[in-house]
């Protein structure tokens, strides 16, 4: 006679089987509570939405079969945050041969909405000049300052040294200065 659900269980335990107790998350309860935050920094690593949720999603598709190994690293959200922004990397030398993209046209057209104002000319501007960096600076400088992570996590994450985690983020940082006293026109003096 077959025995089903929570009678089998109980009949294995009486008959000496051993449960294994896990503290292993369940993947669709941690892309639940992770998803989210794996679509910020892919969006802001990708530079619009519809990127980052094919970024996500080809990440988590491939993080899927591997789950029961994934739940055995010592830190489960830095190793599928290193699979978004490797996903992000694979994603960008991809179109990046196929798309010749243009310099953005201005129709001279602007459309106001609610919240628009100067704190929202302020982000455009920093959106755009986070989106001139190159991939590997604007990766360095996403997980160091939105994902406030130490270079030497950043370095684990992407694979190179701490010193060139270092020299992105600096860099990065600088042409973000340059690009946004250039807008401002030098007033901060």
């Amino acid at each position: 006679m077959r025995l089903r659900g929570v009678e089998a269980l109980v009949a294995g335990e009486a008959a000496g089987a051993q449960h294994v107790p896990t503290d292993r998350p369940d993947f669709d309860a941690w892309v639940a509570a992770r998803g989210p935050a794996l679509l910020r920094l892919a969006h802001l690593l990708a530079g619009n939405a519809t990127d980052a949720e094919d970024v996500v999603q080809d990440a988590l598709s491939r993080a899927l079969p591997r789950w029961d190994r994934i739940t055995r690293a010592d830190d489960v959200d830095a190793y599928v945050r290193r699979m978004v922004v490797n996903a992000n990397t694979s994603w960008w030398r991809k179109f990046r041969r196929r798309e010749s993209p243009a310099a953005y046209v201005d129709s001279g057209e602007t459309v106001r909405g609610p919240g628009d104002g100067l704190e929202h000319d302020e982000r455009e501007r920093l959106w755009a000049a986070c989106r001139a960096l190159p991939e590997a600076q604007r990766t360095a400088v996403v997980l160091r300052y939105h994902e406030q992570l130490e270079y030497d996590e950043i370095a684990a994450l992407t694979g190179v040294r701490e010193g060139t985690v270092r020299s992105r983020v600096s860099r990065g940082i600088a042409v973000l200065r340059t690009e946004l006293d250039d807008v401002r026109g030098g007033d901060d003096e």
